[in-house]
């Protein structure tokens, strides 16, 4: 990795108006040289999109809006995210969620991680020694978790203790190895896929502990359809050619 890589932190937004300014004055308080924060804006009826126009304008650069004009779920604005990044030269691209649930103050350690240890894809995990999940879960929704990624890892053989994790950092190299592009699945299976991928291409893989938060404003977007197709993907990425 260069000396001061470009690194883009992608952020699909639907109805995050409150947190959005809040998330990137966090991204901006690192002091981290060339980050950059993509916001993936679907079109959010909340006016959104607007708030991040006028965080791009106010941010001499660096921050950036893309506008899609549909809502068809987390999968896609990631993909379309990721691939503009990679469009733009980005040397390292960061996922994280809007509702301020991911700690900033994670993302240093990722990219020590992936500058010293040649990891390609590190995962801010809840469930490595130090992680943990969201004080506020009730016990039912901490086991929910826990079984899907008990679930996920048991039926595709993954060597990762939190798969549905979806705060990462990936080398640009790892997202062409992968084909980011290509990525078919929605909501939050498409964490499941991500990962997948990364170890079917053999990619070095790390995990660092973070306190997951629940999210301060708004509501969460997680529904019955998607819950069904998260239990669904598993058996069809095991199984297709």
């Amino acid at each position: 990795m260069t000396a001061n890589p470009k690194i883009t932190v992608v952020v699909p937004t639907y109805n995050e108006r409150e947190n959005l300014p809040v998330l990137v004055a966090q991204l901006d308080s690192l002091g981290i040289v060339n980050l950059n924060v993509l916001v993936v804006d679907d079109n959010s009826p909340d006016g959104t999109g607007t708030v991040a126009d006028q965080l791009a304008a106010e941010s001499k650069g660096t921050v950036s809006v893309l506008h899609r004009k549909v809502k068809d779920g987390l999968g896609r604005a990631y993909v379309a995210g990721m691939t503009h990044a990679l469009t733009e030269d980005s040397d390292v691209v960061i996922q994280m969620d809007a509702d301020l649930s991911h700690p900033t103050s994670a993302i240093p350690t990722m990219l020590d991680r992936i500058r010293n240890s040649g990891a390609a894809l590190v995962i801010g995990s809840r469930y490595v020694a130090g992680g943990s999940t969201a004080a506020e879960w009730p016990w039912h929704r901490k086991a929910l978790s826990a079984w899907a990624n008990f679930y996920v890892g048991a039926i595709l053989g993954l060597k990762v203790k939190d798969a549905t994790a979806g705060f990462k950092a990936w080398t640009a190299a790892a997202l062409h190895q992968i084909d980011v592009a290509s990525v078919r699945s929605d909501g939050y299976s498409f964490q499941v896929e991500m990962n997948y991928r990364a170890a079917r291409q053999s990619l070095k893989i790390a995990e660092v502990p973070i306190h997951f938060e629940e999210r301060v404003e708004g509501a969460s977007k997680m529904n019955l359809r998607e819950q069904l197709e998260s239990a669904l993907t598993p058996w069809k990425l095991r199984f297709q050619k």
